[in-house]
């Protein structure tokens, strides 16, 4: 994969002066069945969370409250996405690695992932990783 397969993919946004209400429908707004979902909550100041790749898992990360940075690398290039809306998903397929930080306080990251949690779908290091994706 490449990064041109990574996208921001609007959520419907149903606006209402009692507050908003967004919904995300597996197979309709996602493109991948919603096996597992989970979300990163009171992150430390200066952390970094992320820095992995998935060699089958498809996800969608959204930022349901405050802001962070999400950095994805395919091997060869780089690009820095900013979150910020909870109306908002960033898909990220195989085979991208990504690091997340710059996590304003108070920030909520929720992912939907299209399979349920295994360690052996992990890159955890940087250089199989690329080695894998340069196909050496």
């Amino acid at each position: 994969m490449s990064l041109q397969h990574c996208k921001i993919i609007d959520l419907p946004k149903i606006e209402d002066p009692r507050g908003n209400l967004t919904f995300i429908e597996g197979g309709q707004h996602v493109p991948f069945e919603i096996k597992r979902v989970y979300y990163l909550y009171d992150v430390p100041g200066g952390s970094h969370r992320g820095g992995h790749a998935h060699k089958d898992l498809h996800q969608l990360l959204i930022a349901m409250s405050g802001s962070f940075d999400i950095t994805l690398d395919d091997g060869r290039t780089k690009f820095k996405y900013h979150l910020n809306r909870s109306y908002y998903g960033l898909y990220i397929p195989p085979m991208i690695w990504r690091e997340i930080d710059n996590f304003s306080s108070g920030s909520v990251c929720m992912v939907l992932a299209s399979e349920r949690y295994s360690e052996d779908d992990y890159y955890r290091d940087y250089a199989q990783f690329n080695q894998a994706v340069s196909g050496k």
